[in-house]
């Protein structure tokens, strides 16, 4: 009997498949050092970016399995532990021929005595050959329209918007009119797409991929674009079933494309063209490169580049509470707060634990240190301004340099939020090294740019490895050691550095 129930048993899970939330419960007695570590270790491997679905449940009590009675503990603990045993087969088995996953077992927090940069990379990203290498097929030799990119926002997520319309552009074979670039008081903007990129190595650079023209015929020039809702296409279906029609009809139309594009669903000649004009052929125009480049002269080397994200604003936005800060970050968190309320209980903890919490540039500090990031290294803050808390960061880092105190002079406080913008992306993308606590639109293109150009010391900080690790009640040593832990499997396998559309992961 107990063994066709076995038998029975391992048949069906051969069948089975994970949810997409799998919760896992752990029993350990937290008062023990031994324990905490044991358990730490385990939730550093699942705060990999590669299972962001996994959340974990913390139980702290006695031993619970001896006072379940023998013949359940026999016939159903099995199934009960099934869905756990599984997930470690997903996480072992999947990477079972990768040098790292082999030796993680023997890797301990005592030979972290060098820094982050240290550890020898597995994995990388570099720009896919299908992209740079590509045979395209020829562009038609009649176009069936002209699109305007409308880009709002900051910069990178406006650059981001006009990536997407290239590719959406040569899905419906029509010419590329050069975007229009949102004019915004909230971000002191009003500066366009020709002030920011060079149009000539754009269009030269493009050729082959995309049409693009400066101008419009004659004939539709004095016109405004129809504007297409594309709030709801995402891939060359949508675009093909909902956009050409008005297209063809109006000649010219005007769209800014939806933020969670299907770019797996344009074919490769689109994706070519997307990937090429984003990485290949947008560069800063000579103007503001040449004040980034005096920029980056300025700053004393080798140096670290920091995306630092703790404004008002993006703290009200993500309605965590931070009952910790002083009055006067409290006062402007609840002024740009508006109509969004914190969460509260026991859905403000899951929140957190779900890494959704800017990490405070205090925590940020903490974290560095646990990388083992030198507190005299040069750091240069690439940040807006308004950043809330920064005694609690620059305490502990005290080489610690902005744009506003690198290039001082009337034309750097006339320069508008975009050239600002440019001008961190620029030293970003070049320093020696580049943390983000974010990983926000401009954390992705210099993390893309990074890997174009072979710049590998890229890391984003894991704010739900924090949270995690914080929620189990880890601190000092033990909580640095189990962040190292962390941080290392991250950089060691190359996670969060590219964007997957574009770039491809190399075995080093």
């Amino acid at each position: 009997m107990e063994g066709a129930l076995t038998t029975h048993s391992l048949g069906s899970a051969e069948n089975l498949s994970l949810p997409q939330v799998q919760v896992i419960v752990m029993s350990a007695n937290m008062g023990c050092s031994h324990c905490r570590q044991r358990v730490s270790k385990v939730v550093s491997k699942m705060n990999s970016k590669n299972f962001e679905a996994i959340e974990a449940v913390f139980m702290s009590s006695s031993p619970w399995h001896h006072r379940i009675p023998p013949l359940l503990r026999r016939h159903v603990l099995p199934f009960l532990l099934l869905p756990l045993l599984l997930l470690a087969a997903l996480l072992f088995s999947a990477s079972a021929p990768n040098p790292f996953v082999s030796s993680f077992g023997s890797f301990s927090p005592e030979v972290a005595d060098t820094d982050i940069w240290s550890a020898r990379r597995v994995v990388d990203w570099r720009p896919c050959v299908w992209w740079e290498n590509a045979s395209l097929p020829a562009l038609p030799a009649k176009t069936n329209g002209y699109i305007r990119v409308d880009c709002y926002g900051g910069l990178n997520q406006m650059r981001r918007d006009f990536c997407d319309g290239i590719g959406i552009a040569r899905i419906l074979n029509a010419t590329l009119v050069l975007p229009k670039f949102e004019v915004a008081a909230y971000w002191n903007e009003s500066s366009g797409f020709a002030d920011v990129f060079d149009v000539d190595y754009f269009i030269q650079q493009t050729q082959g991929f995309v049409e693009v023209v400066k101008e419009l015929p004659e004939e539709i020039t004095s016109r405004e674009p129809f504007r297409v809702d594309c709030s709801k296409r995402k891939g060359q279906f949508d675009y093909v079933e909902g956009v050409l029609p008005a297209l063809l009809e109006r000649r010219y139309i005007s769209l800014t494309p939806a933020m969670s594009q299907r770019r797996d669903r344009y074919p490769s000649y689109a994706k070519a063209a997307l990937c090429q004009g984003c990485y290949n052929a947008l560069r800063l125009n000579k103007a503001l490169a040449a004040k980034g480049s005096a920029l980056f002269k300025a700053i004393p080397k080798p140096f670290l580049a920091l995306h630092l994200r703790f404004e008002p604003d993006m703290v009200a936005y993500s309605k965590c509470d931070y009952p910790g800060l002083s009055s006067t970050s409290l006062d402007a968190i609840e002024a740009a707060r508006g109509d969004r309320k914190s969460w509260t209980g026991d859905a403000a903890r899951t929140w957190r634990n779900r890494g959704k919490c800017p990490l405070t540039p205090k925590e940020t500090a903490f974290v560095l240190q646990s990388l083992k990031i030198p507190t005299n290294t040069t750091i240069y803050l690439a940040a807006g301004d308004g950043l809330l808390e920064m005694e609690g960061f620059t305490l502990v880092y005290t080489n610690v340099y902005t744009k506003s105190s690198l290039l001082t002079g009337k034309d750097f406080n006339l320069m508008h939020g975009n050239t600002k913008a440019a001008l961190d992306y620029y030293v970003s993308i070049n320093s020696n090294a580049y943390i983000a606590t974010y990983f926000g639109n401009m954390d992705k293109m210099v993390s893309a740019m990074r890997a174009a150009n072979a710049h590998d010391r890229t890391l984003a900080l894991s704010r739900r490895a924090f949270a995690n690790l914080t929620a189990l009640g880890l601190e000092g040593v033990e909580l640095a050691d189990a962040l190292w832990r962390s941080h290392r499997e991250d950089f060691v396998m190359g996670r969060g550095t590219a964007l997957p559309d574009c770039f491809c992961e190399s075995t080093l």
